[in-house]
């Protein structure tokens, strides 16, 4: 396989992940600052946060729990499962289902037994069943558009649920980092270029 060659691309990387890469500083910028513009739900003091997310949609809130876990003022789990934990209940839970498609299994069950649970409600996704539902419901829908992968859409996941901790005072506003760690990804997408030997 010669890698120099451009129609080598097509033929190894059907889903077109070089270009996802590429893209990544752009979905983080453009995901980061939608998320200072869009509704946040009813304001309730948190005392714990649990993102349910399964596969790609919970790599965003793994890397935020790792970035957020020396400075957040309330613990955070990352959930992939059917049955939430026991304490996950009361408004002072802030559930946050993350679902690339809106259709994972698992994530719907948890937003139910989040609902019923009286959590604070937060949903992100593309759309699909978690977007009607959360309308249904008249909760907090954040949505964006990305037709790739999910793991090829980390930088909507965590970079949403990144102005989303810093909006609501969990985090520091981690503004300045983030135009930094767009400008260098953006320096180093260039060291991907198809065209470099």
């Amino acid at each position: 396989m010669n890698l120099d060659r451009l129609e080598t691309y097509a033929q190894v990387d059907r889903q077109d992940m070089h270009g996802e890469i590429v893209r990544l500083p752009d979905q983080l910028e453009e995901a980061y600052e939608s998320g200072w513009t869009l509704p946040l739900p009813a304001s309730v003091k948190t005392e714990r946060v649990v993102i349910a997310g399964m596969g790609g949609s919970a790599i965003g809130a793994d890397l935020l729990k790792g970035l957020a876990e020396q400075d957040c003022k309330v613990p955070v789990v990352t959930h992939r499962d059917y049955f939430l934990p026991a304490w996950v209940r009361g408004a002072e839970t802030l559930f946050i289902a993350s679902s690339h498609s809106g259709n994972t299994e698992e994530t719907l069950f948890a937003y139910e037994q989040a609902l019923e649970r009286g959590c604070t409600v937060l949903a992100i996704s593309t759309g699909g069943e978690l977007g009607v539902r959360a309308q249904r419901d008249k909760l907090t829908h954040w949505s964006f558009s990305h037709e790739g992968q999910p793991r090829a859409g980390v930088g909507y996941s965590f970079g949403l649920l990144l102005a989303a901790f810093a909006r609501l005072g969990l985090i520091p506003d981690p503004g300045e980092e983030i135009e930094q760690t767009v400008a260098i990804l953006r320096e180093q997408a260039q060291q991907f270029e198809m065209n470099i030997p």
